[in-house]
């Protein structure tokens, strides 16, 4: 008597179809590790490219600040606010505003902006391609816009710049979008590392605003790019910290608490200026002039500004290093604070090529070391440093505005090398990071983007079908035909049974896969009903094993068009153990997004409760 139904539990001897499928893995497995060494190769020719260009990038800010502001020819650093130009310093920035307007508009008006926004957008929505054009325009417009006056810093157009050598690098070897965004985003960091020697932080970097995703595949070469830029740095610009400061240490748990609250006030204050940068930005769209004019505009209020604080013109990396030291006084820290935000927002609210990170690190600091001073003031006993006030006001304020909490701690730490200085960084960024988080939808980073109806992740956990396990959902329980019995048979068995499913396994007589049949096959009248089963199968010999991740099933369900897919256990090779099937598989997905969905829920909801709750207060305050 031929069985009609075969249900699970059935022995399966060891066939050439799990052979087949181990021989995929093994060759997949190398494959993988094969284009690894490949891009890693690519990300350190990269590396070593962006930071002869760095190299090139300051040369040229230099060359070009000296011939504007004191007419020499000269690649020897000078800082714009030592010029004597008078009242004519104001029209500096504003031929530099002309120049990189004419750039964008005859270039590539990608050129606009600080760099790493427009990095993110095109990994985004562009499978991380990037004019090759942006090679050279990006930094040779930053240049300019920064050797006449222009208030940024170079780390900003240099991550623009590696980031396009390595979208350039990638469409030129016609690898996929993936390697051509790990290439993008090493490029990118390598270029950082290579301005600032701060390797570690570069990757942290990636991670966090650039690759989305924390991986063997994607952390290798961007690390490898990070290490040779910051060899570069070694190699072609000076040893030792960045910013260096005075030795820093932690004299109580009441300083450090009151560096933490140094951190809450500086996360409000970077809400602040997010939000400022972006109002002024709306205010340049409304003018009724073309935007290639609005960098000249901008230009003007940088040379203004300039004019009565030369300090704010520039790149200003020694302004940072004058506040680290703690020893200004009050009333040039808060000058500086006040003209350089000013400047700065302006600026790049025009829409000029520059950076964010030098900026917001001097504003910053000089916010972090006002607040020392006044807490010093009324607060003797409270035994903190100015110059640590500075530090943690520094990293609190680009954790706060950019939301990149480790790449802000890791920069600190390695630009000033002040490893003690960690306890009150991670207290100060957490709180600057959490003020942030509850009050704040987009940064200074996600914003510009944001309008454009590009959204970006905003956590950087697992692919949630590689988190579940096929033995987490598959039916063990699921029905399984006889290649053995006769289209006749299997008709009588459904005419009287009521199935959801439309596709179905079916085997031998020893319990091997053989393929799939469908249901409509079944009652295709042009089939004899006399005919086994086996004359109408579709042949197959994918499977997948119970400890297999369901990424891992769906892909061989792609590969081989199925519906459904046999579930052989991974403890017994040889034994079939259920049935999985494509709405096995978005069921679960469904039902993880579902509970993803819950608590994003519950967060907003508490967010808004805080809202209400703060303006509450204000108003019994009035009342």
């Amino acid at each position: 008597m031929k069985r009609t139904i075969i249900n699970n539990g059935i022995p399966i001897s060891p066939s050439l179809n799990y052979m087949t499928n181990a021989g995929d893995d093994l060759k997949r497995g190398f494959w993988v590790k094969k284009r690894l060494l490949k891009i890693s190769l690519l990300a350190v020719v990269v590396a070593v490219a962006i930071s002869i260009i760095a190299k090139f990038l300051i040369n040229l800010i230099n060359l070009v600040t000296n011939i504007s502001f004191f007419g020499s020819f000269s690649l020897i650093q000078h800082a714009p606010a030592a010029n004597h130009l008078g009242v004519w310093v104001i029209l500096i920035p504003v031929i530099g505003g002309v120049l990189v307007g004419l750039m964008a508009l005859y270039g590539s008006k990608a050129i606009r902006g600080h760099g790493i926004p427009e990095a993110m957008e095109q990994i985004l929505v562009n499978q991380s391609n990037i004019k090759p054009s942006i090679t050279y325009l990006k930094p040779v417009s930053s240049a300019i816009a920064i050797g006449t006056g222009g208030p940024f810093g170079a780390e900003g157009p240099i991550i623009a710049t590696g980031g396009a050598l390595g979208s350039t690098f990638g469409q030129l070897m016609h690898i996929t979008s993936n390697e051509r965004k790990i290439l993008l985003a090493a490029g990118a960091t390598a270029g950082m590392s290579a301005i600032f020697g701060t390797p570690v932080a570069a990757i942290f970097l990636a991670i966090e605003l650039l690759l989305f995703e924390f991986s063997p595949r994607a952390i290798l070469p961007v690390a490898l790019a990070c290490i040779t830029g910051a060899a570069g740095h070694h190699l072609l610009f000076e040893a030792g910290p960045v910013f260096p400061m005075p030795d820093l240490s932690i004299s109580s748990n009441i300083a450090l608490g009151t560096y933490s609250f140094i951190g809450i006030i500086v996360g409000f204050l970077s809400l602040a200026i997010t939000k400022i940068v972006y109002f002024i930005e709306d205010q340049f769209e409304k003018l009724p002039i073309h935007w290639m004019w609005w960098p000249a505009i901008g230009g003007l209020v940088v040379g203004i500004v300039g004019y009565f604080v030369p300090a704010t013109l520039g790149v200003g990396y020694s302004n940072i290093t004058d506040v680290l030291s703690g020893s200004l006084p009050l009333a040039l820290i808060l000058s500086l604070f006040f003209f350089k935000f000013l400047s700065w927002s302006v600026a790049l609210g025009s829409g000029t090529s520059g950076g964010t990170l030098a900026p917001l690190l001097t504003i910053g600091g000089a916010a972090g070391a006002i607040l020392g001073i006044l807490i010093l003031r009324i607060f003797p006993e409270s035994d903190i440093s100015i110059s640590m006030a500075a530090l943690i006001g520094m990293s609190a304020m680009f954790a706060g505005a950019s939301r990149a909490y480790l790449t802000s701690i890791a920069f600190a730490l390695e630009s000033t090398m002040q490893s003690h200085a960690l306890l009150p960084l991670l207290g100060a960024c957490t709180a600057s990071y959490m003020v942030s988080f509850f009050f704040m939808k987009n940064t200074i980073m996600t914003e510009k983007i944001s309008r454009r109806g590009v959204s970006t992740p905003d956590s950087y956990e697992p692919d949630i079908l590689k988190k579940l396990t096929v033995a987490q959902i598959v039916k063990a329980d699921a029905l399984m035909l006889s290649a053995e019995n006769s289209i006749k048979e299997i008709r009588s068995f459904f005419e009287t049974t009521v199935q959801s499913e439309n596709t179905f396994i079916v085997v031998d007589r020893h319990g091997h896969f053989n393929g799939t049949v469908a249901l409509s096959a079944i009652f295709n009248t042009k089939f004899d009903s006399e005919s086994t089963l086996a004359t109408i199968l579709r042949k197959g010999s994918l499977f997948v094993k119970s400890t297999d991740n369901l990424a891992k099933a769906l892909e061989l369900m792609s590969k081989g068009e199925e519906e459904l897919i046999p579930v052989v256990s991974s403890a017994q090779e040889n034994t079939v153990i259920g049935v999985l099937s494509f709405k096995d598989v978005l069921t679960a997905y469904k039902s993880r997004i579902a509970e993803n969905q819950e608590i994003k829920a519950n967060l907003s909801l508490k967010r808004q409760q805080i809202k209400v709750l703060i303006k509450g207060r204000k108003l019994m305050k009035m009342n």
